[in-house]
């Protein structure tokens, strides 16, 4: 059962706020950049096909963890506009501030997180 004891001290929610949008932003920018990368047609040269598949494989990679990533910062927005960013999901005790500077976009206090 989760029991809800407010926010933790010395958490600044605006600062936090405005951190989790500017990577928000910045990961859709990067993003757009790598599904501009991946459109581009491919090369008609076979060892240069080899290459480039294999850098596409990578730049996917990158996109797959660039979009788990905006889905925590998403999540963590809303919990902003919620009024609950700070508070673990798990047991609704405070995060730590030191782990949301950190980890701005975790749901999870620090004792949660290593019950994963």
């Amino acid at each position: 059962m989760r029991e809800t004891t407010g926010k933790p001290d010395g958490l600044d929610v605006d600062a936090m706020r405005r951190i989790l949008t500017a990577r928000r932003d910045e990961l859709d920018r990067r993003l757009g950049r790598i599904g501009a990368d991946l459109a581009q047609p491919g090369d008609l040269d076979l060892e240069d096909q080899a290459i480039q598949r294999e850098n596409d494989e990578v730049l996917e990679e990158l996109g797959e963890a660039g979009l788990d990533e905006l889905r925590q910062i998403e999540a963590a927005l809303k919990r902003v506009e919620e009024g609950t960013y700070g508070i673990c999901t798990r047991c609704g005790k405070p995060i730590d501030a030191r782990r949301l500077q950190t980890l701005p976009s975790t749901p999870f206090c620090g004792t949660c997180a290593t019950k994963r």
